[in-house]
Parts: C-alpha cells; structure tokens; sequence
C-alpha cells in the first residue's frame, strides 16, 4: 500500500489484516476461510473464500486440513477498506456452488481470473477449476475444471496466458485465453498445456509473475519459491518454514519480495534477484 503497509489474508483466524512497523490491525472479519486477496478497480479488496479449514498443530507448525466443521460453502467477497464493511459478490458459477475459491489476478479491463481448490474430506475430495468473473456480480464463467486443485493463479505480461498452479501434482499449468473467460482446449479434449512439474513430491500453492514472465510458485514441504520459465526450467529458492503459501512483489522497482511463511506465522521480506511484474490496480 501507499503507506508502505502490507494487507494480507489470515486464513485460520478469518480476518483480512494489514501490517506495518511491526504493528497490526484486523480490517475485517470475514469468517469462513479467507484464502487470497487482490485490489480491484474500484479500490475495494476481493477475497476468494474457501469456506473454512479444520487445523492441526504437527511439532508446533499449523497446518490445513480437510473441509472445517462448520464448513458452508465457498465464495467471492468484497471488502471496504475504509469501512471493513464485507458483501458476497459469488457463491456459485451456474448450477455449481463454489467449493474453496482459492487465489485470483485481475486483468486490465477489471475482470478477474480465480482458482478454486475444492475441500478435502476424511475419504473424499473435490475436484478444482479456473474461473472467470466481474467484481459487479455481473458475470461468473467456469473456464476449465477437473484438476487436483489448482491453487495460484496469474497472468502473463502480455494477458494472453492465464497460469495456474496445481497443488498436489506440483504442476504449473498455463492457460491460452481465447476470449472473456475462456480458454483454448488442450490435447485429447484435456485443458490448458503443463509447463513444469517438479522432480520430487512437493505441493505448489499461490503464485506471482515476474516482468520478464516467469512464473514464482510458492512451495511447500521443500519450503520456498519455485522460479519456472514459460520453457518450463525451474529453479528453487529456500525459505526457513516448510509451508511457504504466496510471494508478491512491491517497492519503486518491484524488486521487493514479500513471502508468507504460514507454518510458523510469518511475513517475510526479501530483495528479489528480477523485477516483479506489476498488478493493474495495484496501489503502489
């Protein structure tokens, strides 16, 4: 932010928060399981909100689980930064209710592209898809479904690809856009095209995108950031917690790597070695 505040999701203790000089403040308690957070073009926060996890305490670190007891449904939410006030925008895409809304980017035109993971549950799962939507409640579009949770989402510099990461393949999936909402089919009636899967098991989650377009997925179990190039080469940067959850870019240069370490409860801050790519309605 403009204050050189930094506003981010807490999804275990349901809030939108915004952190500065080592203070914070709760914006708004929006219940359920807020998952991601983007500025839109009316200056208000979008949140995808997965419902709710059950958590778990492994040796100190928390860690998500299946769908929460109390778990209703999955949605789109609006926050009013100056107010706190919280409206529901979507809870479901058609005939489909939402499961778990997980990430979401905006595009220049003010629509916005948004992941839902699906819920876990003790002998079962939902399988997860790419959406498309406006913030004025207007227009929701299933772009493409049937993946094992595709989690961060992002755009390229150009806005011609939409990538998603898919959680536990560990794969990063690009998405040829064809027009408002929709994608280019893939081989054998499959969708999108894998850029990247990784070598040894991890789980890919959200995701930011580089000026130059490649893509840095936040990585779990190996705990860091997975740099991948549209060629699909990857690279690993460490991070001290095995559940590093999202990186987003600020600063004059967008050089400033803000990473969340979500075992142990952290916001960390890092110089990155390339310029992130900046997001429209962005504040800073």
């Amino acid at each position: 932010m403009p204050d050189g505040s930094v506003i981010f999701v807490e999804i275990k203790r349901q809030t939108l928060t915004r952190v500065w000089n080592s203070k914070s403040e709760v914006i708004a308690k929006v219940g359920g399981g807020p998952n991601g957070a983007a500025l839109g073009p009316d200056g208000a926060v979008y949140l995808t909100n997965n419902g709710g996890f059950a958590w778990h305490d492994m040796g100190g670190l928390t860690i998500p689980g299946n769908a929460a007891a109390d778990y209703e449904t999955g949605r789109i939410e609006r926050v009013d930064l100056a107010t706190g006030k919280v409206e529901r925008v979507y809870e479901s895409a058609g005939a489909f209710k939402l499961r778990g809304p997980n990430d979401l980017v905006f595009d220049k035109s003010g629509g916005f592209w948004f992941t839902d993971l699906g819920k876990n549950y003790a002998r079962s799962k939902d399988r997860g898809g790419l959406y498309y939507a406006k913030p004025d409640g207007s227009l929701i579009k299933e772009a493409a479904y049937g993946f094992v949770g595709l989690n961060g989402v992002g755009l390229s510099p150009d806005e011609t690809i939409v990538y998603a990461a898919e959680t536990e393949t560990g794969k990063l999936w690009a998405f040829d856009i064809t027009g408002e909402g929709e994608v280019a089919p893939g081989g054998l009636g499959s969708q999108g095209r894998c850029v990247a899967v990784q070598p040894a098991h991890v789980f890919f989650d959200s995701l930011a995108v580089q000026a130059n377009g490649d893509v840095c997925v936040a990585t779990i179990l190996n705990g860091g950031v997975t740099k991948i190039t549209p060629a699909g080469v990857s690279t690993h940067t460490p991070f001290p917690d095995p559940l590093v959850t999202n990186i987003c870019f600020g600063g004059k240069d967008q050089r400033d790597a803000y990473v969340t370490l979500s075992a142990t409860g952290k916001l960390a801050k890092t110089r990155w070695p390339e310029p992130g790519l900046k997001l429209n309605f962005a504040s800073y």
